[in-house]
């Protein structure tokens, strides 16, 4: 093997070395960009779910307070007017336990907290005179009063939530209240029990002196939580969103909001590796998407390499030939050298920019809208795309919020946004599974109805119309929604035409007065 030969090999082989090492860096480094991009999102939205969560169970919360206390009050005018009658207090005391099940015992106890009547007779107390901080509180007090966890008389942890009874004659009597289990089946139990994920995921609530009143781990509620950031915060009047770890040491995705009236903190937490999950998933279906495209750049690279060491190759023959008169003329004509290199780069740019280019589509493939979590354009396209090719019949429902523009400007772009997600919701309660539903402007949706015909998606039109009319939403008040159906291939054979029918529709709805289905006749 001559000295020039291995000359050229080594130079092929470096060459080669070199740009294989710089597209694969490249893209280590895209895939880590990417990898971190998608990680922080997938927390944040966790986090953001969470808080919009604990929020709307903190509203829950402080309605059924007030429901009780409301209740209360009602049952204290009835005494009152009645308060040396035993048989009504008895009668009062059972009808407010069993009427609406909002406690777990119901007394009545004059201003020295001795018991004049209970529900249910078992706890056998009528006659004692407690010495319970709930007792205690309210005759203290003599106002509606919600005390902190204790442990009663009977021997369970409960909280007692109490009103006055005030005499026509303005004399205060003493005052009647119910308390709620936190330890056994109550109403709190019902109210923050029903959680409907299994991925770790749990609900959790605190009171101002950091100690748990509810947990889905029993043995966890009454005790005092010192080392938990998350409930530090409830003491300073403080919601929002950390990142946290729970008593097992896990990580976890936390949202937390306060109830006003009792300052309880309830928390709403998911684990951090449960988010994460996803992600690896994810991760796999970009790798194997670009491995294709990465296998054609390497043999690009390669076929540029040889092309590279053909031109060496000649410039090393002329070396050899200086005393030639063709000499110098071949050497001109290797001065094309320069663009191949030029040449080389720009391939090797190429090949990377398809390696960006896929990643980009890749990202753009994410079908959910991250406000709503409908369907986005793309999942409408596919949908459609399916549909078309197995020739499954559909209608078209286009949707848009009526003066959703005055909810912008008045309210402000986060209970818009509110509105959007409650609208949403709406959507899904009318849908089937098969049902396809997507975002596909600010406040435009569609509801694509496989194997329904215009009569059938009409009717769910105005389902969800008269659902989204009869429906609050925050601080928005009431919203209506104008609504126009189309169906494939009744209205037309073309999609295109019946989307943009159903769309004609929705305008005739808006132009007739809003707030009404319009069906292509």
């Amino acid at each position: 093997m001559t000295y020039q030969s291995i000359t050229r090999i080594d130079l092929r082989r470096l060459i080669l070395a070199l740009t294989i090492a710089s597209a694969l860096i490249s893209l280590a480094n895209t895939f880590y960009a990417s990898h971190q991009v998608q990680r922080q999102h997938l927390i944040e939205n966790t986090l953001e779910s969470n808080h919009a969560y604990a929020t709307k169970l903190a509203a829950s919360t402080e309605d059924f307070i007030s429901g009780v206390q409301q209740q209360l009050k009602f049952s204290a005018a009835v005494i009152a007017a009645n308060f040396q009658n035993k048989t009504i207090l008895e009668s009062e005391t059972k009808r407010l336990r069993l009427q609406t099940d909002s406690f777990n015992s119901v007394m009545v106890i004059n201003r020295y907290a001795e018991v004049l009547a209970t529900s249910p007779d078992t706890l056998q107390i009528k006659g004692l005179t407690l010495e319970t901080p709930g007792a205690i509180e309210a005759i203290k007090n003599k106002k509606p009063s919600i005390s902190q966890p204790y442990v009663s008389t009977a021997g369970n942890l409960l909280i007692f939530i109490s009103h006055p009874i005030i005499l026509e004659s303005g004399e205060y009597a003493g005052a009647v209240g119910g308390t709620i289990y936190l330890k056994q089946a109550s109403v709190l139990n019902r109210l923050l029990g029903k959680h409907y994920y299994n991925d770790g995921s749990y609900i959790y609530v605190a009171d101002q002196n950091k100690r748990i009143i509810y947990h889905p781990d029993i043995d966890r509620v009454g005790i005092i939580a010192d080392d938990n950031s998350v409930i530090d915060n409830f003491s300073k009047q403080k919601s929002g969103k950390a990142q946290t770890k729970n008593s097992q040491g896990t990580e976890m995705l936390a949202g937390y909001a306060l109830v006003p009236t009792t300052g309880w903190g309830i928390v709403a937490q998911r684990p951090k590796s449960a988010t994460l999950a996803a992600l690896d998933s994810l991760m796999l279906e970009v790798i194997s998407k670009t491995l294709p495209i990465a296998l054609l750049s390497l043999l690009m690279i390669w076929w540029c390499a040889k092309l590279i060491s053909n031109p060496l190759r000649k410039l090393a023959d002329s070396a050899d030939a200086m005393d030639k008169p063709e000499t110098e003329k071949n050497i001109q004509d290797v001065k094309s050298w320069y663009f191949e290199s030029s040449e080389l780069k720009r391939v090797m740019l190429t090949g990377i920019g398809i390696l960006h280019k896929n990643i980009n589509k890749l990202k753009d493939d994410v079908h959910t809208d991250p406000l709503t979590g409908l369907g986005n354009r793309r999942s409408m396209d596919l949908a459609l795309s399916s549909w078309k090719a197995t020739k499954t019949s559909f209608s078209v429902l286009a949707i848009d919020i009526d003066f959703f523009k005055h909810v912008n400007d008045t309210f402000g772009h986060d209970v818009g946004d509110i509105v959007l997600q409650k609208l949403a919701q709406h959507m899904r309660d009318v849908s089937r599974a098969d049902d396809v539903i997507c975002r596909i402007g600010g406040e435009e949706f569609l509801m694509l109805l496989p194997s329904t015909n215009a009569q059938i998606a009409a009717q769910v039109a105005e389902r969800l119309r008269a659902l989204v009319e009869s429906s609050a939403f925050d601080a928005a008040g009431k919203i209506t929604i104008s609504l126009g159906v189309a169906n494939w291939p009744d209205s037309s054979n073309e999609i295109v035409t019946v989307l943009k029918a159903a769309d004609e529709m929705l305008y005739k709805a808006k132009k007739s007065g809003r707030n009404r289905v319009e069906v292509l006749s």
